[in-house]
């Protein structure tokens, strides 16, 4: 399965959870029924991934920590925000760049619709 059939079943599964539970709740509760719900359609699902970074010989052993990664090829952070800015964004992209992931989304659960709450971020993917 590629990057964008897994964004699909993604960005429908957050719908569905959204029109489910709808907003106000912890970010960690969205998290957990979101991965249990993928897990359910058969992806695989990783929460709070710690990533190592190495930079020059220094080395972090938690550079940073992936809400959820999805068969290994698409990062999802979760917020609970009022609005996602531009450093939500940023901190998406170095997340691709520095695991070489391609396909990454930001998922905003307080928004009143979700679809208002999806931002699809690409590090050198290329769309078919």
């Amino acid at each position: 399965m590629g990057e964008n059939d897994i964004g699909k079943y993604l960005v429908d599964t957050a719908v569905q959870l959204h029109k489910d539970l709808g907003p106000g709740l912890f970010e960690v509760v969205y998290e957990t029924v979101l991965a249990h719900e993928l897990c359910r359609k058969g992806m695989h699902v990783e929460r709070q991934v710690s990533i190592n970074l190495e930079y020059h010989g220094l080395k972090f052993e938690e550079a940073f920590r992936a809400d959820l990664i999805i068969e290994d090829k698409v990062i999802v952070e979760l917020k609970y925000v009022e609005r996602l800015n531009s450093s939500h964004k940023k901190q998406l992209l170095t997340y691709l760049r520095l695991t070489g992931i391609r396909l990454g989304f930001l998922l905003n659960f307080s928004e009143a619709r979700m679809k208002d709450g999806i931002v699809r971020t690409v590090n050198q993917l290329v769309e078919k």
